[in-house]
């Protein structure tokens, strides 16, 4: 178990880090971060040895939430709201998190996998769920969903209201996927 002193520190470096990334994106400066975290920089690579780990930290506690929503929507009783549900939720937060699209598409492989397995393996259910209900073609994946939306995130980015953007060509696309009856 890690002493006292070094979970602060933890903590205290990864709180400033969900800061810089929210105001900066994934390219937020790790001396910046050390910095602002009252530590050096060899503590913030003792803790968060690459740049994809400490992405990964920051983006974790969000997903997992957005994990938990999915196994929450997953026994509702309208399977396509469900999945839309969770669709606009993991899209609102994917617009709003500076630069986790960014960082899910470059060759950052153990934290694109890692979030992207998460999504994928939670998204799954209600996938399946709302195909069986005719919601979506049966050839729909939760791969294909997570692709829709890292596509429209990455459009929005640089827009004066990324959020509201994403959320209206979300709603596009799913006229596209899953029309409603």
């Amino acid at each position: 178990m890690p002493r006292s002193d070094a979970r602060r520190n933890y903590a205290r470096i990864l709180a400033v880090a969900e800061e810089e990334v929210a105001a900066r994106g994934a390219d937020a400066s790790l001396e910046q971060i050390a910095r602002t975290a009252g530590v050096g920089s060899a503590t913030v690579r003792r803790h968060f040895p690459t740049r994809p780990a400490l992405l990964e930290a920051v983006f974790r506690r969000q997903l997992d939430a957005l994990a938990e929503r999915a196994r929450s929507l997953a026994e509702a009783p309208d399977a396509r709201t469900a999945l839309l549900d969770w669709l606009r939720a993991l899209t609102t937060y994917a617009a709003t998190a500076r630069g986790l699209a960014t960082a899910l598409v470059r060759d950052e492989e153990s934290m694109a996998h890692a979030c992207s397995t998460t999504m994928t393996a939670a998204s799954e259910p209600l996938v399946r769920r709302a195909a069986e209900a005719g919601a979506v073609g049966a050839d729909v994946t939760a791969a294909d969903l997570i692709a829709v939306v890292t596509g429209i995130v990455l459009a929005t980015e640089h827009h004066r209201a990324p959020a509201a953007e994403a959320q209206r060509l979300l709603e596009l696309a799913v006229r596209g996927i899953s029309p409603a009856r």
